[in-house]
């Protein structure tokens, strides 16, 4: 086994990580770095320049295609795919995102879907084809528990105090419960081929929300707070590394206890 002096080593393995300059993604990137992977970010901001940030629309699957081989060129085939990248509404959205869902716009669904969806199926099937045809490889897909579980609607009663209508939409959450079974069918789908698919599902992460979402959120959490960005490296880690060597198909839930209530 790869690295059996230390099963969480990550050395000489290369890593793709979709979505990896937003606030997971990079945190997610600089994890996978510090414990020995070389690691190539698809993101459509990313500026293109060399490999560690490689321009990437998840939605267009010649972009992917073009992307991934210039990583197996110049790197290898990927041992590790993360899939990040996602769009959500914030606590502090527009009105027309945040009304109720019988006239949440149809075209916020298709956006959101395109990417957290289409952009992941389509991460999967080329990097996950090449992992498959080089005998390895773990790939994790970035969910939340607002797709295991629905969104208390109550933690956002502080945007209804004034009168405002509010409703965490649903895209997000459908998006989101979606990969669960794209991870166990790919990961029946592959096993005989050495690629493990687990997913991760993570509660919410602190990125300056506004004080009055943290306070209501934090109070249905056991742990008492929401995570912090690095706290995601170690189970993506654990994904990654030899040390999930037996595990796949599998959610990984890393929610302060959301979900134990």
């Amino acid at each position: 086994m790869h690295g059996q002096d230390d099963p969480f080593s990550l050395r000489n393995r290369v890593a793709v990580v979709t979505g990896g300059m937003g606030q997971l993604g990079s945190e997610i990137a600089r994890g996978l770095a510090a414990r020995g992977a070389r690691v190539a970010v698809f993101d459509i901001a990313a500026d293109d320049g060399d490999l560690s940030r490689l321009r990437v629309d998840v939605t267009d699957r010649a972009a992917i295609e073009r992307a991934a081989a210039r990583v197996g060129e110049e790197w290898d085939v990927p041992h590790i795919l993360v899939n990040a990248a996602a769009l959500d509404s914030p606590p502090d959205a527009p009105a027309e995102e945040v009304g109720p869902f019988e006239h949440y716009p149809a075209e916020s669904f298709d956006e959101v879907m395109e990417v957290n969806v289409k952009g992941t199926f389509l991460s999967c099937q080329v990097v996950g084809a090449q992992m498959a045809e080089a005998g390895r490889g773990s790939i994790i897909n970035v969910s939340s528990i607002y797709g295991m579980l629905s969104p208390v609607q109550e933690v956002y009663d502080f945007r209804r105090r004034e009168g405002e209508t509010f409703f965490k939409p649903i895209a997000y959450s459908v998006s989101k419960s979606a990969l669960y079974n794209l991870t166990r069918y790919l990961a029946t789908y592959w096993a005989r081929d050495g690629v493990r698919v687990n997913t991760l599902t993570l509660a919410g992460v602190w990125n300056d929300q506004p004080q009055e979402f943290l306070d209501a959120y934090t109070q249905r959490l056991p742990l008492g707070r929401m995570a912090n960005a690095e706290e995601v490296v170690g189970p993506v880690v654990f994904l990654a590394s030899d040390a999930s060597s037996y595990v796949t198909g599998a959610n990984l839930v890393a929610d302060g206890g959301w979900s134990a209530w």
